[in-house]
């Protein structure tokens, strides 16, 4: 699940320097504890959308250290990341049941819709006309 060394101790991250010169609040912690992924949160919006905005920065930051280390370009990373992400959430329960379609909030602007394909068999391949010589 994670890279990380076996470790009899837990290795905590430490806190930076401006947190703690600045003051604020720890929002998440995350660690993995023989492959398991233990985390701590608290309500730090009123909103859980806002959310949203965290994780994406804090995908970029990783894929920025992916970046740095010379594994992988930003680019790279992050899609890898998102990809993931999205379908590791599909994998969870959170995907909407077969035919239900989740509706966007209401100040969210909706993609534009594309039409689906039938499920019916493909026609034959139209013969084209020869010119005659």
């Amino acid at each position: 699940m994670a890279f990380v060394a076996d470790l009899e101790i837990y290795d905590a991250l430490p806190i930076p320097n401006d947190a703690l010169d600045k003051g604020g609040v720890e929002m998440l912690r995350a660690g993995v504890v023989d492959e398991e992924l233990f985390v701590t949160a608290r309500r730090a919006f009123q909103k859980p959308a806002h959310w949203g905005y965290v994780l994406a920065d804090i995908a970029r930051r990783l894929a920025a250290l992916y970046a740095a280390e010379g594994d992988f370009t930003e680019a790279k990373a992050s899609a890898a990341i998102a990809g993931a992400f999205a379908h590791s959430l599909r994998l969870t329960g959170t995907a909407r049941p077969a035919g239900r379609r989740a509706k966007p909030a209401p100040h969210a602007k909706s993609a534009p819709r594309t039409k689906t394909k039938s499920k019916s068999k493909p026609s034959a391949p139209r013969k084209r006309a020869r010119a005659k010589p």
